[in-house]
């Protein structure tokens, strides 16, 4: 469970930043922020609400209570890397990935589809068979 919340706050960061991306009013690094801005709340109330749930297993009592002691402890830690890491070090990923990824395209467009479009609309070969064939 730990590894899906992990996972789905990650994706939702890089789909609402690509989102913002890929409407064109805005850079990489404004929409890699805003994407990161937009998912903030909903990533901390979550982890917050999984971790206040764990916390009756982290201070077990009883038979048995050193087993929970150490799967909540571990589940409440394991979840704080997660939420630090989903705050701070997805949106510096996907802003490098992108980052290197439109290294190439630059001048065209800032979307790969783009210089690929423009690249296929200027070609100007002349395809055999067609009017023009010398040997025909």
């Amino acid at each position: 469970m730990l590894i899906g919340l992990a996972a789905k706050n990650a994706i939702l960061i890089v789909e609402f930043a690509k989102m913002e991306y890929e409407k064109g009013e805005l850079s990489l690094a404004e929409s890699t922020l805003k994407g990161a801005e937009l998912r903030l709340r909903p990533i901390l109330m979550t982890s917050f609400a999984f971790i206040l749930g764990c916390v009756p297993l982290a201070i077990a009592s009883g038979a048995g209570a050193i087993s929970r002691q150490v799967m909540g402890s571990a589940v409440i830690g394991g979840m704080l890397a997660a939420t630090c890491i989903a705050i701070f070090i997805i949106p510096v990923t996907f802003y490098v990935v992108e980052k290197i990824s439109h290294k190439g395209n630059t001048g065209v467009g800032h979307h790969a589809g783009e210089s690929v479009a423009a690249a296929t609309e200027s070609s100007t070969v002349p395809i055999a068979g067609k009017e023009g064939d010398s040997h025909a």
